[in-house]
């Protein structure tokens, strides 16, 4: 087949696929509780609340195991599975006095609903005021983490959420905008690849992208970390969001190959780095008033 024919025909087969259908791509959800932390002898609480569609979720609240916790953490997982594949990135917070809120987005979990990137918004929102209104949380001392496509979302949320003081947000190995990710997979594919940039404005929308917005939190406190080598998505996207953000800021770089990975494999390294960001924030007036 002559190639520029061959190249046409491939391209308008991309071109076949709508933007709610590339938008699909970015959400994996299993139904199905792989465990509970249970087997890790945590305690925790079954939690529901409604998103602010009314979207019926479910979480996890794991309580400090010294009460009352002096800080809250609201973990927003990736985009793959559900709560129970996530949960214990987060878990060593509750021997250090945090308490920590874990949820599923619509459609992942026991979450009703199907995900979409609206939605996941609302969801990441909504996850945080439930958060905030409990009375065992003291709603000025509440910290996101974010992993992957959560810590897209939290930046967002962050950005967006006027009703709950937020004090710091964790961002691990998310993207700089949706935009960008997909034209750093159309790279990857042969002959497409010439035109990632044109397919990648064609093919998806940037609305509720972290990049574009992420200035605005400042001085809310923000910490990055990403594996320099990660396969999944390229660290590039970090040093873009970590250089349109605000001060104050910290960026740590895991010299090894993988994703989402720091505090598992790295946690000696990163945990106390975490659990003194954490503490930094709560305890600083920057970002109070955000």
């Amino acid at each position: 087949m002559n190639f520029r024919l061959f190249s046409g025909l491939t391209l308008l087969l991309v071109l076949s696929f709508s933007t709610g259908c590339v938008s699909r791509l970015f959400y994996h959800p299993s139904t199905i509780l792989r465990e509970t932390p249970e087997v890790l002898g945590i305690d925790y609480e079954d939690v529901y609340f409604p998103s602010e569609d009314g979207t019926r979720l479910h979480g996890w609240f794991l309580p400090a195991r010294t009460q009352p916790g002096w800080a809250t953490v609201v973990q927003l997982h990736g985009n793959a599975h559900n709560v129970s594949s996530h949960y214990r990135y987060v878990t060593w917070l509750v021997a250090e006095g945090v308490n920590v809120l874990c949820f599923d987005y619509r459609g992942y979990g026991l979450s009703e609903g199907k995900p979409e990137r609206a939605g996941i918004l609302k969801d990441s929102r909504a996850a945080i005021r439930y958060a905030a209104s409990r009375p065992d949380v003291d709603p000025d001392r509440i910290v996101l983490l974010g992993q992957s496509l959560g810590g897209a979302n939290a930046v967002v949320a962050a950005a967006t959420l006027q009703d709950v003081t937020v004090r710091g947000v964790i961002v691990d190995s998310a993207f700089y905008s949706y935009r960008s990710i997909v034209a750093d997979k159309i790279k990857l594919i042969p002959v497409l690849a010439w035109f990632r940039a044109p397919l990648s404005w064609i093919l998806i929308g940037n609305r509720y992208s972290p990049g574009p917005v992420i200035g605005s939190l400042a001085p809310m406190p923000l910490l990055f970390f990403h594996s320099i080598e990660d396969p999944v998505v390229p660290v590039s996207h970090t040093h873009r969001l970590y250089e349109a953000a605000g001060e104050p800021k910290q960026l740590y770089l895991i010299d090894q190959r993988g994703h989402i990975d720091a505090l598992g494999s790295q946690r000696d390294r990163m945990r106390p780095r975490v659990l003194a960001f954490i503490r930094s924030a709560v305890e600083s007036d920057q970002g109070a008033d955000n």
